[in-house]
């Protein structure tokens, strides 16, 4: 058995579904931070567009990145000649394909999570001089982890297990974009079963600790919560 190519699909995925996660934190977070404390003409178009990819076919999904970043898409094309660069059958279109794909999974997180944030605390804070930046930080950031951290998770699994959007854009390069969905498909289609079965079940195991856990974590952070709002009572 050849080690490292047997496991280039799971050091890929890893690559991707992190680097996606990353960057779905943060742009998650920032933009239901700021569509929780604003109301502006078009939010709910915007709001509908960011979840949209939840309730449409990874496919047509995958069909759009690739008519905005392919040869001649509109970013495509820019990326080619400013930098002599595309997008289309690398590992960074799997990244980009993800990171569309678990968007919406971190922004509702995060938007149910800023939502529940008592806003007194933090106009408290605002009118003792505490900076936005600082107020964010030292209390909405604290008090918004909990379901921060539920979108972070769950937007790490869904990019690990992104296959359609990523085959319309990355294409299937052994080495390059084969992530673990890629390499269990195009191993079923050459006959490969064990190969396909060995990488089933591990990406499986994957996504049932995930929930597993999250369930778990979920459960005792409400208790421990129950707990003090009790002796605080008190």
């Amino acid at each position: 058995m050849d080690f490292n190519k047997d496991f280039t699909p799971l050091l890929l995925s890893l690559k991707v579904a992190g680097i996606a996660t990353i960057i779905v934190f943060i742009t998650g977070m920032m933009l239901a931070r700021l569509f929780t404390k604003r109301n502006f003409w078009g939010k709910n178009a915007f709001e509908a567009l960011f979840l949209l990819p939840l309730v449409l076919p990874p496919t047509v999904v995958g069909f759009g990145l690739l008519i905005l970043f392919g040869k001649n898409g509109i970013i495509g094309r820019l990326l080619l000649d400013w930098f002599d660069f595309q997008v289309i059958f690398t590992w960074i279109g799997a990244v980009i394909a993800s990171t569309v794909v678990s968007f919406p999974l971190m922004y509702q997180s995060a938007q149910a999570a800023f939502s529940t944030i008592d806003q007194k605390l933090e106009h408290a804070a605002l009118t003792m001089g505490a900076s936005r930046w600082r107020v964010f930080w030292t209390i909405s950031f604290p008090l918004a982890w909990p379901g921060l951290l539920s979108g972070l998770i769950l937007s790490f699994a869904r990019a690990l297990g992104e296959f359609g959007a990523t085959l319309m854009l990355a294409g299937y390069i052994p080495g390059r974009t084969n992530t673990i969905p890629m390499a269990i498909y195009f191993a079923v289609e050459a006959g490969h079963m064990n190969t396909a079965s060995f990488w089933v079940i591990f990406i499986v195991l994957i996504g049932f600790s995930t929930i597993l856990w999250l369930n778990w974590w979920s459960r005792n952070n409400f208790r421990r919560y129950a707990q003090e709002s009790k002796t605080d009572k008190r």
